[in-house]
């Protein structure tokens, strides 16, 4: 690339990779490959941000756009240091629908209801940047006593662990196709080298949405019926403490699980570079203002409209598969999403990609977010035949994957409440670490 081709990057901070090698957080590919990444994580980041939006009656373009524009402040907020994409999070969901009624899949609520939620979710914000000022005030290592890796490792594994039957569920929709997208998707990943190598999201999903096209399970009416240009539908807050009774002790889930996909993210970057050059990246450092970043996510999406949201996991795993780590790449996704929940046709034409493919990829990607709380224990030497460390780890996995299961909506029935899996595991995880702390000296993870 000609120093000319690089210079808007050059003036933001960034410098120009050879992305055949990976890409850092502080590196940019050529223009070509730019779009093509940014699309690939869009893409990633779309199913599941859309589904959230369909299941709390939330308006789809809405939540895209917030999506974007939530992530481009974080990038802001973090001075473009930590490669992380904030998406609309599956932990808010039984807490939105009790205040927005949607009991249809699709159905929008009433404005005034989804005004209410946003309320709640601004509100839930501050519990993020709160966390994040605590940190920063009283350092990390006294953050990593309330979450070590031993509480981090087993939500992220939660996490990907709790949508397999989501994954599973869509992938029965055609499993024909479902299985081509996972295959080709994982040949991808393990045998295409160079640039190609780096592609395998698109590639998996092209060869899924062809299969489907063979087979003509395609459905292109919401792309008759959509406009060429449609203004997202944005709505104001409505104060309702009601909704923040509901909406904000979740964002005490977010926490760990945000706190897991820094140190995941810390963990895979710094390993791409000591390949590399052995350049150091401070990233799981930055705990304190990930947690700010994230709750300013919070509160800029749900101020134009958009549910409550954490960093992507699949976004993380995208980035861990393809070595691409590139914060301009998630800088133009993020005015992809903008863009594109403006044009009607556009995101109705990526939704008609059909559950199998995205049900196919979901088995991999899933994997990968819970693989990666594996990965990050591995890499923080978790002693495993610590019964205390053991206790933790496995309670917090069986009431998330459990609750998740055994409950309906993965909601746990306490007395007359019903509070989400996740939460639950990661509230208790956070609260049983601490009473086992007390009188036990243990040394520091590495």
């Amino acid at each position: 690339m000609s120093k000319e081709r690089g210079g808007f990057w050059k003036l933001l901070g960034f410098s120009y990779g050879n992305s055949d090698e990976g890409l850092l957080p502080d590196e940019a590919p050529g223009f070509g490959k730019l779009i093509l990444f940014a699309l690939q994580q869009f893409i990633v980041m779309f199913p599941a941000t859309v589904v959230v939006a369909l299941l709390t009656g939330f308006h789809v373009s809405t939540t895209i756009f917030a999506s974007g524009l939530a992530t481009l402040f974080f990038i802001l907020v973090t001075k473009g240091k930590i490669p992380l994409y904030y998406g609309s999070s599956f932990s808010y969901i039984a807490a939105i629908v009790s205040l927005t009624g949607a009991k249809t899949y699709g159905a929008v609520a009433p404005d005034a209801l989804i005004s209410e939620a946003q309320f709640g979710i601004i509100l839930s914000g501050l519990v993020s940047i709160l966390a994040g000022i605590l940190v920063d005030r009283f350092g990390k290592d006294k953050m990593d006593k309330v979450l070590p890796p031993e509480v981090t490792g087993p939500i992220a594994m939660i996490i990907g662990l709790s949508l397999a039957g989501s994954a599973m569920n869509e992938a029965a929709q055609n499993w024909p196709v479902a299985l081509i997208t996972l295959v080709v998707t994982i040949a991808a990943s393990i045998f295409l080298k160079g640039f190609a190598g780096q592609l395998p999201i698109l590639i998996g999903i092209a060869a899924g949405y062809v299969a489907s096209l063979i087979l003509g399970i395609v459905d292109f009416s919401p792309v008759s019926q959509a406009g060429f240009v449609e203004t997202p539908h944005f709505t104001l807050p409505t104060v309702s403490w009601r909704a923040v009774a509901a909406i904000m002790p979740i964002a005490i889930a977010t926490i760990p699980e945000s706190t897991a996909h820094l140190y995941q993210i810390d963990l895979y970057v710094n390993n791409l570079s000591e390949k590399r050059h052995g350049k150091k990246y401070e990233i799981s450092n930055k705990l304190g203002l990930n947690l700010i970043g994230d709750g300013l996510g919070d509160m800029v999406s749900a101020l134009f409209g958009g549910p409550a949201g954490t960093n992507y996991g699949e976004n993380v795993s995208t980035m861990a598969i393809t070595r691409v780590f590139s914060v301009p790449v998630l800088i133009v996704t993020c005015f992809i999403a903008m863009a594109f929940s403006f044009f009607g046709k556009f995101s109705a034409a990526i939704n008609t990609i059909p559950a199998a493919v995205v049900g196919g990829l979901s088995i991999y990607l899933f994997g990968v977010i819970a693989v990666q709380g594996v990965s990050l224990m591995a890499e923080r030497h978790v002693d495993l035949f610590d019964n205390r460390k053991l206790a933790i780890i496995a309670t917090i996995l069986i009431i998330g994957i459990g609750g998740s299961f055994a409950f309906e909506g993965g909601m746990i029935p306490v007395g007359s409440a019903r509070i989400p899996a996740i939460a639950t595991a990661a509230i208790w995880g956070i609260a049983f670490n601490l009473i086992l702390q007390i009188g036990h000296k243990d040394k520091p993870a590495d």
